[in-house]
């Protein structure tokens, strides 16, 4: 099964060291994807596929996960190269220090600090809750295109919220969660909004809100991405991505069992 890019890019961002904002490489330059009125719909998708993408990343993030009776927030590092590659490792609270998450490839590693062990996620638990949040397995290692994978169009201006609304139909034959993806991008056709995810009946299943756009790591785009799932009231996931370096030297042993078990 697969999930869209855009729910697996809370991978691209943790370091050894923070990087601020303030000392991050010079801002990339800002297209403007609408010229007389109509957005260039290939140039739009085509920036927005690549924009938390990088050879390799380094960085640091808040995950907070509300839930009716309580509300929970970890802060993680993580290591990222390519697409397929990834390192997460939790360093607060104190109870959860140490729990890390594997991905290379489509297999996924889970280390369990407390007893000591790592366990592979199997195919039957790839629709489990990631660290109690509305994220799934799922979400971490499958990854798809909207090039590739889907046929989208302009639908035309959106109101609520102001930008423009791209509709993203699987391709047929294509295997995965999703029917649907209604993706919302700012008027310059840049930063992404909004995106409603539609299951194989064509039910809208959970929205995914972007919000908070500055400059990280010599990018302008969305700090926090709020993943709500459809018909769990007071059930949210926010991702709060703190700082961000991309193409970095990585270590070479940074994907391996013995790293993950490190936890460090």
């Amino acid at each position: 099964m697969k999930a869209l890019k855009i729910t697996v890019c809370l991978f691209v961002f943790l370091s050894f060291l923070p990087i601020r904002a303030e000392d991050a490489a010079p801002v990339q330059d800002i297209p403007n994807f609408v010229k007389d009125g109509v957005l260039d719909l290939e140039g739009a998708i085509r920036y927005f596929e690549n924009l938390y993408r990088s050879g390799s990343s380094i960085g640091e993030m808040e995950m907070t996960v509300t839930r009716p009776r309580r509300t929970q927030t970890m802060r993680m590092k993580a290591w990222t190269e390519g697409e397929d590659k990834s390192l997460i490792i939790v360093q607060a609270p104190p109870r959860d220090a140490g729990t890390a998450t594997l991905k290379v490839d489509n297999n996924l590693w889970n280390y369990m600090p407390r007893i000591k062990r790592t366990v592979r996620i199997p195919p039957s638990m790839m629709l489990a809750s990631w660290m109690g949040s509305d994220f799934t397995n799922d979400d971490l290692v499958r990854e798809s295109s909207i090039i590739d994978d889907y046929e989208y169009k302009v639908v035309g201006p959106s109101e609520s919220p102001k930008g423009w609304l791209i509709r993203c139909v699987a391709k047929p034959g294509v295997v995965g969660l999703w029917n649907r993806l209604d993706l919302i991008v700012s008027e310059d056709g840049t930063i992404p909004l909004q995106a409603m995810y539609y299951d194989r009946k064509d039910r809208l299943a959970r929205t995914l809100y972007w919000s908070d756009v500055k400059v990280i790591g010599g990018r302008r785009l969305p700090a926090v991405m709020k993943l709500v799932p459809e018909g769990e009231e007071g059930n949210e996931t926010v991702m709060h991505y703190l700082d961000i370096s991309f193409d970095v030297t990585l270590p070479s042993d940074i994907f391996s069992l013995s790293r993950l078990e490190q936890a460090q």
